[in-house]
């Protein structure tokens, strides 16, 4: 094929790259050496704002820190808590002279949109959809002991955290993950640590259609080590569980823990068993755009697959403004697989939890980017977009049984029963919707939702399969 052909993508390796931090005022004298201390990155999180204008001083407007004011006060589902890293990641490029151009720049800038979101960011029409709620997959409801969710046949989710070294806007678990905020009072587990692990561990000892287990949270960066490595080791016991991923944002908004000596070593330790036990022992993390792949991130996952983790994969959730252009998503790929060697894994549509209609992608938009991403990747670092149906599970998003694009409504089946559906005898046969932001709809979508009465069940409407 001609080099000059032109192709709607141009692939062009892009050197991991990370700014330099003393553009900041507030870290102009902060040494390199405190920079790459876990320590000091832990200490030096932003909380809220006053601590924003200490790190950008006069860099940002009066007119922005007023927007992201209101959004805390008004529409934001997780309180503020940033990394200095993840911070150092927004805006890298822009030309510091005042607060006009470093102000444009964070508006237009993709982790500052999901990672510091403001009020002028969110839908006026419709913030929330109608059918947002808090704890959008169920999960609690699925729950066969506190924090262990069993939704597929055989794979569990362990919440073994509740918090985190970051936290994203549209986090999908913000009913129980973080402090609360003005919205969202936030749910709390009932065990302590130890007696929550403890009965997760019997129920996986005497359940051996469990071979899969996702560790998770919150996020791990945020559990003591010596208690997560325990853990693992003690899942690794238990001779049906074949798959083990440890789910991580911390590698990209804190890789400082996961490049830790301490924390390295009993990764090579868990994987030394693993290995010997024959188990797949991988770590899941979530980069947006990428921009965030720098070069502290790439040495952190370097460490950790030399230590003997199997695989380091990325999850990604698909946002609008953030990642929802085919370049965004390829750029992304190639730098998680040239520069840190992490596969790309899944896309997520962004759930339904309130005040997330902004950033929400309809599934028709959807299905047109899994197309525009195909053929640049290698087959096996392809992800696939998918769209987590509530009381379904993933599903890749060309698969809906139907789908009424006026009302933005997909129809979805399943095939698997969860726990919570053990005497439903129209679990299988049932359909189930899933709803498109409705700022996407054509006009009569859109008022078909504005005339709508708001008072309806949870759940949704629903239809039974022909067979049914």
């Amino acid at each position: 094929m001609s080099p000059d052909l032109e192709q709607p993508y141009s692939y062009r390796r892009q050197t991991a790259y990370e700014p330099d931090h003393r553009r900041f005022p507030g870290w102009r004298k902060t040494t390199e050496r405190e920079w790459n201390s876990l320590q000091w990155q832990r200490a030096h999180c932003v909380k809220n704002l006053r601590q924003l204008h200490d790190v950008t001083d006069d860099l940002l407007s009066d007119v922005f820190f007023a927007d992201l004011e209101r959004d805390q006060r008004e529409r934001a589902t997780m309180s503020m808590l940033i990394t200095p890293h993840m911070v150092n990641t927004i805006a890298g490029d822009a030309p510091v002279r005042g607060p006009e151009s470093l102000t444009d720049a964070f508006y237009r800038d993709p982790v500052r949109r999901y990672m510091l979101p403001v009020f002028s960011d969110r839908c006026t029409d419709f913030p929330s959809h109608p059918y947002a709620r808090r704890d959008s997959l169920h999960e609690r409801d699925m729950w066969a002991t506190e924090g262990l969710t069993h939704r597929y046949p055989n794979k569990v989710l362990v919440e073994a955290v509740s918090t985190c070294p970051q936290y994203c806007g549209h986090c999908t678990r913000m009913d129980l993950v973080g402090n609360s905020t003005p919205q969202i009072g936030k749910n709390a587990f009932t065990l302590g640590p130890r007696a929550r692990l403890d009965a997760m561990l019997a129920y996986l000892r005497t359940t051996p259609a469990v071979r899969d287990v996702v560790v998770s949270g919150g996020d791990l960066a945020n559990m003591p080590w010596p208690r997560l490595e325990a853990f693992v080791g003690a899942l690794l016991e238990i001779e049906s569980i074949r798959d083990i991923r440890l789910a991580s944002k911390a590698l990209i908004g804190l890789p400082h823990h996961w490049a830790d000596d301490r924390v390295v070593s009993g990764i090579a330790r868990l994987a030394r068993t693993a290995h010997d036990r024959g188990v797949q022992l991988s770590l899941h993390t979530h980069a947006n755009v990428a921009q965030q792949i720098t070069p502290s991130v790439c040495a952190a996952a370097r460490r950790l697959q030399q230590a003997g983790l199997r695989h380091i994969r990325n999850q990604t959730v698909l946002l609008r403004s953030v990642n929802d252009s085919p370049t965004a998503q390829l750029d992304l790929c190639f730098a998680l697989l040239d520069e840190a060697a992490v596969m790309p894994y899944y896309i997520y549509l962004c759930d339904m939890i309130p005040f997330s209609e902004h950033w929400r992608i309809s599934v028709s938009e959807a299905q047109a980017l899994q197309l525009d991403i195909m053929g640049y990747l290698p087959g096996f670092a392809t992800p696939r977009i998918v769209c987590d149906v509530p009381m379904v599970g993933k599903r890749w998003v060309h698969q809906p049984a139907d789908y009424d694009r006026m009302r933005g409504i997909s129809y979805w089946s399943k095939n698997y029963r969860t726990a919570s559906e053990a005497a439903d005898p129209e679990a299988l046969s049932r359909l189930y919707a899933y709803y498109d932001p409705v700022h996407t709809l054509p006009p009569e979508g859109r008022q078909w939702w504005a005339d709508r009465d708001h008072g309806r069940p949870a759940s949704g409407p629903a239809r039974q399969l022909a067979s049914g």
